[in-house]
């Protein structure tokens, strides 16, 4: 952050109980640049995805009232180059419209292929907002299961903003996810089969989603934990812990993501046919 090219006006690290010299370290570089400050939560809380809301909103309270447009959400674990939030900034300016923006985020030397992810979400490694937006979706929400950034970016465009990820950029993630045995995979998957549903993912579209991941490491059983961890959800018929109106526009949105899809993928059959 020291190195960029458009340094942020101030830069709030939060410590969520580390014990691992972050604030030390915080500490040494606070000396030198006066826009960096740390902000010190409670070393025992309980752990789940909703402790980064609380981490976020301690450190957005102490920015609360200074003059800026844009504010950044970003983990401790990725890097950039010297001009990645001058870029980024720059799109703010050039399109008044545009809520949320972000980059892809690169493990191992890969990130996903955007010919098939959605373009329009913004990975929550690094999710900048622009201020009228987050203020109008009400921030981030606390949710336990996870979904926290996908809440975020998709309430933004249920209200109308765009959002986006640029991939003339990239950031590093230097502690890859999905890293684990085999086993751990197949829970992860049973886990984010849940949290699909909990987000209101409509069960077609489930269904080719877990088609899909049969076909990636772990090969079949991946896919089907997937899958069997959303149709455990919606046997326990679970309360959502996002609005109706939201699960409708993701569930439209997811739709019309699959016909145009299958529209490609029939006239992509036609064209080798004909050839």
């Amino acid at each position: 952050m020291a190195s960029q090219t458009r340094r942020p006006l101030r830069w709030v690290i939060v410590s969520d109980g580390s014990t691992d010299q972050t604030d030390v370290l915080v500490d040494q570089y606070r000396v030198r640049f006066e826009w960096i400050e740390l902000v010190r939560m409670p070393a025992h809380r309980d752990r789940n995805f909703a402790a980064k809301v609380s981490c976020f909103n301690a450190g957005f309270e102490s920015v609360s009232q200074l003059d800026f447009d844009v504010v950044c959400s970003l983990d401790a674990d990725i890097s950039f180059e010297p001009d990645y939030f001058a870029f980024l900034l720059k799109q703010f300016e050039t399109h008044p419209r545009l809520g949320v923006v972000g980059t892809p985020f690169v493990e191992r030397g890969v990130h996903y292929d955007y010919r098939f992810t959605n373009i329009e979400h913004v990975s929550g490694a690094c999710q900048l907002f622009r201020r009228e937006c987050f203020n109008e979706i009400g921030g981030y929400v606390p949710i336990k299961g996870g979904g926290i950034d996908w809440t975020a970016v998709t309430t933004a465009r249920m209200k109308g903003w765009k959002t986006r990820t640029f991939l003339e950029k990239v950031c590093l993630h230097h502690r890859p996810m999905g890293s684990g045995s085999s086993r751990s995979q197949i829970r992860s998957s049973f886990r984010h089969g849940q949290k699909d549903y909990n987000l209101g993912g409509h069960p077609i579209w489930q269904l080719f989603r877990s088609a899909y991941q049969m076909t990636r490491p772990p090969y079949i059983v991946g896919g089907a934990a997937l899958f069997a961890g959303y149709c455990y959800a919606l046997a326990s018929c679970r309360e959502r812990p996002v609005s109706s109106e939201l699960v409708r526009f993701n569930r439209m949105e997811q739709m019309s993501r699959l016909r145009k899809s299958l529209w490609r993928r029939a006239h992509a059959s036609g064209d080798q046919a004909r050839s």
